[in-house]
């Protein structure tokens, strides 16, 4: 990335609408109650999504959620996110989703597309994919990733996903619980874990475990920040200010919204520039960590 030119960096952003492939009716019922509880509509193409972060000089970190063992929808191929960042490496970066339940084939695939230079990072959403962050299921997949000092960004919290849903979709809100990454933190200190959303109705447990462990951050993403709950805003201001990290959720919520929020939320002046890009700048290891 072009730091120096860049106003943002969002580390949460969706690929949403393939340039390549249709679009998976087995998911089709997943976003139509996610547009509902987001209030929001269409989604954009990667294309798209990228023109709109490049308008704005803001920096994007994008990735889809690989949920082909739970729900059975195809994911966005992890290589059309890469290349796309690659043709626009001066804004973008590209973390690439693996469910963990995918066992050795799913480790070949990450080493395949770290030792090709493709991407950046990984994304995983433990109540989509079903499965516990600590569970050792996932560690040779994290072995890979700590090898290469790379982040690796965990949905926690409440999910939007299967909300409103028979059922909730089948989708299990217990995997979400940020106090399991407080093992995968301590068995990989050579991994930056990445706490995405607000954690409610954990967010205690989210402070906590960032507070404690040196590669945990917390991304602010999936959350307009005038639903904040207090205590995120006062760890933000003080004992947390160089470890949160400015996300949205694009498309279910849009950086200008966030942005117009976040300026009026309580954040003190001197977090503002640490929140909305240095302290992205050290998570993900764009520059040296003694940089902001």
């Amino acid at each position: 990335m072009n730091i120096d030119d860049l106003v943002a960096i969002d580390v949460h952003t969706h690929a949403e609408r393939s340039c390549r492939q249709p679009a998976d009716t087995f998911w089709q019922p997943y976003e139509d109650a996610a547009n509902r509880y987001f209030k929001v509509g269409e989604r954009p193409t990667i294309a798209e999504t990228i023109a709109y972060y490049r308008e704005r000089r803001i920096g994007l970190v994008m990735f889809c959620v690989d949920s082909e063992s739970t729900i059975g929808n195809r994911r966005i191929s992890n290589l059309e996110v890469a290349e796309a960042a690659a043709e626009n490496a001066d804004i973008m970066m590209a973390f690439a989703s693996i469910d963990p339940h995918k066992g050795m084939m799913g480790v070949r695939e990450a080493r395949e597309l770290i030792e090709a230079g493709l991407i950046r990072g990984f994304k995983f959403h433990p109540t989509l994919q079903g499965f516990f962050p600590n569970d050792p299921m996932a560690y040779k997949l994290y072995e890979v990733i700590a090898e290469h000092r790379l982040p690796a960004l965990f949905h926690s919290g409440h999910s939007g996903i299967g909300t409103g849903m028979p059922g909730g979709g089948g989708l299990r809100l217990k995997y979400s619980n940020p106090m399991h990454l407080d093992d995968v933190a301590a068995d990989f200190p050579d991994m930056t874990v990445i706490i995405a959303h607000p954690s409610w109705p954990w967010q205690d447990e989210a402070l906590s475990v960032c507070l404690h462990k040196p590669n945990v951050y917390i991304d602010l993403s999936g959350w307009r920040p005038k639903y904040f709950p207090p205590q995120l805003v006062q760890f933000a201001n003080t004992q947390l200010k160089r470890k949160m990290l400015f996300g949205t959720d694009y498309p279910l919520i849009a950086p200008d919204a966030w942005i117009e929020d976040f300026r009026a939320a309580g954040f003190r002046e001197e977090v503002h520039p640490l929140i909305l890009k240095e302290n992205a700048v050290r998570a993900l290891g764009l520059a040296p960590s003694g940089r902001g």
